[in-house]
């Protein structure tokens, strides 16, 4: 009698579950409300300036929060330490090469780092430089050179509500006015992705390669802010017609090599808790960042890393695209928005690649832009339930007015929920909606705050609070 035949493919289950096991912890603190009130207050009501021993979940960033595979710490045995000509850094411009089929391999202690250099580079009287988006510490490396940082987005990339599919991409029309009206004072067009201030939102490949024909045209380079190009690359996969049967790695070499260069906080899709890149196709470009980095960062072939941080990084690359991390990642990511969404909290939609977006402005609309309702949402999420998160609008991205009145506002007021790589399992995840859950039943009660002390550059990371 004949052995019934085997299906072709696995059965799908509702269950995503994360596709490694855990092989080493660490004990998260536990801590009651009365103790949480003093530590915020001690903070003066900044998430930031909190000890990450008063955090019981942190969301603040998924920037170098991860953690690292058996692979990446075998692979920091490795590490040459050498000053100049270290193997580790070759390992690493080998993996970079193979992957984004870029000539000149900068490393940098982290993305900041390689922006800074980049601005520099490129820098001219009256720079402007056109983006999808620009991130906290990109805009600031623009600004401090008395450059003009803007963002293009397209009008329902601005709604929370829409549902739009690539609601990171650049408004096409926009960026042509704009390289029309400025000419020789662009340096380069910039596109991030994901598009991290816009909710997490990918990036199209159709987009991206308008942006490639509007670039060739005007005779500019095309930059990527990469920091999260294996999460892009995942939703191109998921959401763009006709990507579907293609690997996220092909897709990734297909962002890459429609661009003349990038910046990469490795702390990302590096999956390492330090480090960077900023790699060039430009000769000249990159003769001039070489020549910065050995002022600010190091020698090239370590750029202010150690080698075994460059071997953990060669592995990173690797194992970001390995396609069953990358459904588990966007799935859970997903599961969170769709427990929240079931109880009706406000979020950017659709759900991203690396955290939740609420949006705070319709969570709190009693408070308003000035008073900081993305501040009252972080606060009332850590008194609740010790979770750390970050304001994501009017504090990040807006400024004061010179007169003294309110501040000019950010576009959005969000608070995003940044899940750091393989760190939390499910049961966490169903704490954090437990919490917000209980913050969205008393959302009336929520007060604004107001600034009491603040830094002229990226206010957010140290800026003082009280309530209004």
């Amino acid at each position: 009698m004949s052995q019934p035949s085997q299906p072709s493919q696995p059965s799908q289950r509702r269950t995503i579950i994360e596709p490694f096991r855990i092989k080493s912890v660490e004990p998260l603190a536990l801590t009651t409300r009365p103790q949480r009130e003093g530590f915020l207050a001690a903070a003066r009501y900044n998430p930031f300036l909190l000890r990450a021993d008063q955090v019981l979940i942190d969301l603040l960033t998924d920037s170098g929060t991860g953690a690292m595979s058996a692979a990446q710490w075998a692979a920091i045995m490795l590490g040459d330490e050498s000053y100049a000509g270290s193997r580790s850094f070759f390992h690493l411009e080998t993996k970079v090469r193979e992957l984004t089929g870029k000539k000149h391999v900068i490393p940098t202690h982290q993305g900041r780092a390689a922006e800074h250099i980049l601005f520099q580079v490129v820098n001219r009287e009256g720079m402007v430089v056109p983006a999808n988006s620009h991130f906290d510490t990109t805009r600031a490396n623009c600004e401090v050179l008395g450059g003009l940082a803007l963002d293009l987005l397209p009008l329902a990339s601005l709604d929370p509500s829409d549902n739009g599919l690539f609601k990171g991409d650049i408004d096409i029309e926009k960026l042509e006015r704009v390289l029309v009206e400025y000419g020789d004072r662009v340096p380069f067009v910039l596109m991030t992705v994901t598009n991290n201030k816009a909710g997490g939102q990918p990036v199209s490949l159709a987009n991206l390669h308008a942006v490639r024909a509007l670039c060739d045209r005007f005779g500019l380079p095309l930059y990527l802010d990469a920091a999260r190009f294996a999460e892009n690359a995942w939703l191109i996969k998921e959401r763009e017609v006709g990507q579907g049967e293609r690997t996220a790695r092909d897709i990734a070499h297909e962002m890459f090599a429609l661009c003349d260069g990038f910046t990469l906080s490795a702390k990302k899709d590096g999956l390492v808790n330090i480090g960077g890149l900023l790699c060039i196709d430009n000769d000249d470009w990159a003769d001039t960042a070489r020549s910065m980095l050995i002022l600010t960062e190091g020698f090239p072939t370590y750029g202010g890393l150690a080698g075994r941080d460059l071997e953990a990084l060669a592995v990173g690359l690797e194992e970001i695209l390995d396609e069953d991390y990358l459904r588990y990642r966007i799935a859970s990511i997903r599961y969170l928005f769709e427990k929240l969404d079931a109880i009706g909290v406000p979020m950017m939609r659709p759900p991203g690649g690396h955290a939740v977006f609420i949006d705070a402005g319709a969570f709190y609309p009693h408070i308003p832009a000035w008073q900081y309702p993305g501040m009252a949402l972080t606060n009332e999420l850590y008194l609740e339930g010790g979770v750390r998160a970050v304001e994501i609008g009017t504090v990040m991205f807006g400024h004061p007015d010179p007169a003294g009145g309110h501040d000019h506002c950010a576009d959005l007021e969000l608070v995003r929920l940044a899940f750091p790589r393989r760190t939390y399992t499910q049961s966490h995840v169903d704490y954090l909606v437990e919490v917000i859950e209980s913050v969205w039943q008393r959302r009336e009660f929520a007060r604004g705050y107001r600034i009491t002390s603040q830094k002229q550059v990226l206010r957010a990371f140290t800026a003082q609070f009280d309530q209004v």
